[in-house]
């Protein structure tokens, strides 16, 4: 009789648990990266859909009834609220509404990871908690009127997204002076693509969009990187020698760009969510007024919320984000 040849019961069990030692160090990574890749698809449609819906609209200022009394007991807001329901739900399927103090009701989670994971901070119920830079008083001036600490109201989609929508119904049209950012936000949603499923985090499954100016509005929907550039550069180096801001940020990581000046008022809206401006009070844009190393490009001050230009050579801090 022949002999024949065939692996051991130990042979097989050693087989099966190195397979299972590379699957458990594989997989997760691997979920990983399908996760991600099927939440930037979502994220770029819904960034889309919200554009075409608020470019439907004639104004975004003006909705809703905000009057603060003497005390919080004497305070009407009824903005955010009536914004979604008279306004937004006319030219955007909506699938429920959660008036203020009731976003939970929408699947929002009570809590979020700010960008890479920084810190774990309270999901924001009004326009102070979402950035109280934006009611420090700094920016009422003639030409820049005040905004409202209205409370966030929400709404889920029939794509499955819980988003909270904080309104400022006193929001202004845009201007080619130099201004201070914050009543140009008329529209600010943070959102979670799969409610309060996890893993709740700025930069993966939460994220924001800005509507800007009461009439002709831009919605930028910017996804900042995690940090800063290492050093503050000009915006436009005519030297060798020295790297400009767009080259920064290819040099930061691939896909990535310098944010243009309306990206960067979203940025500075959210700037607790993405933890920028902690380090540095300067950001360049990539909008460009004048061409030449003493031309004039835009930049955002993320220490009181003014908008203005600079000559290109200064240099001033970078943070780029996605393509």
């Amino acid at each position: 009789m022949k002999k024949r040849k065939a692996f051991t019961l130990a042979e097989i069990l050693i087989t099966l648990a190195i397979i299972g030692i590379v699957a458990a160090i594989t997989l997760p990574s691997l979920l990983v990266n399908v996760n991600e890749k099927a939440w930037d698809a979502q994220k770029k449609a819904l960034h889309a859909r919200l554009a075409q819906a608020i470019g439907q609209m004639n104004t975004l200022g003006g909705y809703g009834t905000y009057t603060e009394g003497e005390t919080d007991d004497e305070t009407v807001d009824t903005a955010a609220e009536s914004f979604i329901l008279d306004a937004l739900s006319k030219v955007y399927k909506i699938n429920n509404v959660c008036g203020p103090d009731k976003l939970s009701s929408c699947g929002l989670p009570s809590k979020i990871t700010t960008l890479g994971a920084v810190s774990e901070i309270n999901f924001p119920t009004k326009m102070s908690e979402l950035n109280a830079k934006l009611l420090n008083g700094n920016h009422a001036t003639s030409e820049d009127g005040d905004i409202a600490d209205t409370k966030a109201a929400a709404f889920e989609t029939v794509n499955g997204e819980s988003i909270a929508v904080f309104y400022n119904p006193l929001c202004s049209s845009d201007s080619t002076v130099a201004h201070y950012t914050q009543n140009k936000m008329c529209v600010n949603f943070v959102y979670d693509l799969n409610g309060a499923e996890g893993p709740n985090q700025v930069g993966k499954d939460v994220g924001f969009i800005t509507a800007l100016y009461n009439k002709n509005p831009v919605v930028v929907a910017p996804v900042a990187y995690s940090a800063d550039y290492t050093s503050a550069v000009p915006q436009y180096s005519d030297s060798e020698d020295r790297i400009d801001a767009p080259t920064a940020c290819k040099a930061t990581g691939e896909g990535l760009r310098l944010p243009d000046r309306d990206e960067l008022a979203s940025l500075f809206v959210n700037a607790p969510l993405i933890n920028l401006g902690e380090s540095n009070n300067y950001y360049w844009s990539s909008s460009i007024i004048s061409l030449g190393t003493s031309g004039l490009s835009w930049y955002q001050c993320f220490i009181n919320g003014s908008r203005y230009h600079n000559t290109r050579s200064t240099p001033i801090s970078v943070r780029c984000v996605e393509k």
